[in-house]
């Protein structure tokens, strides 16, 4: 029987849910950890290494077959890129007025929290705004959506899919993206010390798992995990729009 792993790892795993589950523990862990130190001491270069490492696992992993099997290949729907591209949009904009809503331009409000890490400068005028922002729109489009699509709804979702289903395996993936994300916003470093939001944590844990279960719905309709990928693009760049905008002031 053919093995969506390389002939060196077929040795030791099985493409199976203990894999996906030993890939979640050797990512994820360590990613929540430097997350962390990140918000902590604003050094943020740990976290594109994170990043780098997730999106090169399933070339090192996986075979020809399992990079096909983790959607690695062609679109068969390329409506559907269009699709996901709004829903992510929509989706970022939707979270945007929830969080203005519930606690308005406090740290409370993910938006906010996460924003101070881009360190906007107070009075900069429009021109250099617009650059910054389209630098930060770049960058956030591409290294995390990338990086984590290949690794969550690719190689982590096909392992779990491969033993549970790809309904259970999407509530698998979907929950251990959700609970990292705790590290960007929920666990704050506010006044040099840290701090745990219970309300907005609940509501920015379920809305990060539902948007998971949204771009694995874009994987899965365009045929590709580039529905996936572009779905999640356009979700950060409504977010990073809207703590350069409405958030940070015209």
């Amino acid at each position: 029987m053919e093995n969506e792993l390389k002939p060196f790892w077929s040795k030791i795993f099985s493409f199976n849910w203990k894999f996906g589950l030993f890939l979640i523990l050797i990512i994820c862990i360590p990613r929540f950890i430097l997350v962390l130190h990140a918000n902590e001491t604003a050094n943020y270069v740990y976290i594109g290494l994170i990043m780098l490492i997730s999106a090169i696992a399933p070339f090192v992993f996986l075979n020809k077959m399992g990079r096909k099997t983790i959607g690695i290949k062609k679109p068969t729907n390329y409506r559907w890129l269009i699709i996901a591209f709004i829903i992510g949009i929509v989706f970022s904009i939707s979270l945007y007025f929830i969080g203005e809503a519930f606690y308005g331009s406090s740290y409370k409000n993910w938006y906010t929290y996460i924003g101070k890490s881009y360190n906007i400068p107070e009075g900069i005028d429009q021109q250099s705004k617009a650059v910054m922002f389209g630098i930060m729109a770049i960058t956030g489009m591409t290294f995390s959506p990338i990086g984590e699509e290949l690794f969550f709804r690719g190689i982590v979702h096909s392992s779990f899919a491969n033993s549970v289903g790809n309904g259970k395996a999407s509530l698998i993936d979907s929950s251990a993206f959700a609970l990292v994300h705790i590290s960007h916003f929920g666990l704050v470093f506010i006044n040099q010390q840290w701090e745990f939001l219970a309300g907005p944590t609940l509501i920015w844990v379920l809305s990060m798992f539902f948007a998971s279960i949204l771009f694995y719905q874009c994987r899965k309709r365009s045929g590709s995990i580039l529905g996936a990928i572009i779905c999640h693009s356009a979700f950060n760049l409504g977010m990073i729009y809207c703590i350069f905008y409405p958030i940070s002031g015209n």
